[in-house]
């Protein structure tokens, strides 16, 4: 018998008239992020998260090249699809490679066989198709969010023509909300700007560790743009009490400085009596545009430890003491 849910703080998604949960379940990991997982672990994992009250479902064609989509999708199928928010992304379409290697790891970073190769297009056309080819992985006939994905080298092409694209499909009813999801502040400052967005999701740069896109951040606390805050933990690096020599930083090896300065955050999340990650989980929702954190997630138990890092309480004296 499946154990009943809990229930879980939500927030409002900015005026896309949506509501998300402050903990969202990021599905990278479950497309075998860096090393392969069984079907059944993500399968897990998505029902841990059913069950911890999480409902916002984040993924992407480019996370093991649709291999987070379909599983997600299974892994969802049957739930009411009216209890849950659903965001996936576009500007990478998935065709057959033509020379494969074996494994995507090299290339792209996930644990599968590349079979199929990544083709950067935000034409309109591409996002429209994109999206469709989403919607078949996904087993869905909508999702709530779309983001165009990472157009660090295309930021004219996404305001000029994959952005417009998505308002059209978001005016038509098609989706709920536009957004861009990158791991840079500067360029969705600009979009946040120039554009008709809903929402920012941002990786990486407002964290604990991380501060550089608070500019970011108040530009769309003043447009009621929301923010979805993802990889809190930059990686890693966050993700345990006691950050480890080695430990991965923004998908490499941190700096000694970098380590240095979260061994000394550890600290003082220690001497307050709060882990170093369930301060990391929480620290983003401390500013106004922030709806929600997603977080990696590829098993059970990751769901259960960041369920109840997000849940930890936190006094005030730690944000005061961690200069927040």
């Amino acid at each position: 018998m499946t154990p009943p849910a809990h229930r879980m703080t939500t927030r409002p998604l900015g005026r896309t008239g949506l509501d998300v949960t402050v903990l969202g379940f990021g599905a990278g990991g479950i497309g075998n992020l860096g090393y392969a997982r069984p079907d059944r672990d993500a399968a897990q994992a998505v029902d841990a998260a059913w069950a911890a009250g999480i409902r916002l479902f984040d993924t992407a064609p480019h996370y093991g090249l649709g291999l987070s989509e379909r599983r997600l999708g299974e892994a969802l199928r049957g739930r009411p699809r009216d209890e849950y928010v659903l965001s996936t992304k576009v500007g990478r379409l998935l065709r057959p490679h033509p020379a494969p290697t074996g494994s995507d790891l090299a290339a792209g970073g996930f644990d599968v066989p590349d079979d199929l190769v990544r083709v950067w297009d935000f034409t309109a056309d591409g996002v429209r198709r994109s999206l469709e080819e989403s919607l078949v992985r996904l087993g869905v006939d909508r999702v709530d969010i779309v983001y165009v994905h990472d157009p660090d080298h295309a930021v004219d092409d996404a305001i000029r023509s994959a952005v417009p694209a998505l308002i059209t499909l978001r005016e038509q009813g098609v989706i709920g909300a536009v957004g861009v999801g990158m791991n840079q502040w500067q360029a969705p400052l600009r979009m946040v700007r120039e554009t008709d967005l809903d929402v920012v999701m941002l990786a990486g740069r407002y964290t604990l560790l991380d501060r550089s896109g608070e500019q970011l951040l108040d530009e769309c606390a003043g447009r009621g743009v929301a923010v979805v805050s993802a990889a809190p933990f930059n990686s890693g690096i966050l993700a345990r009490p006691w950050p480890p020599d080695g430990a991965n930083y923004d998908y490499g090896a941190a700096p000694d400085e970098v380590l240095q300065h979260a061994r000394h955050l550890a600290r003082t999340c220690q001497a307050h009596g709060v882990p170093l990650p369930a301060a990391a989980l929480q620290f983003p929702l401390r500013h106004p545009a922030v709806a929600t954190v997603v977080a990696g997630m590829r098993s059970a138990e990751q769901v259960a430890a960041a369920v109840d890092g997000i849940r930890a309480y936190a006094p005030d004296s730690l944000w005061q003491a961690a200069g927040i």
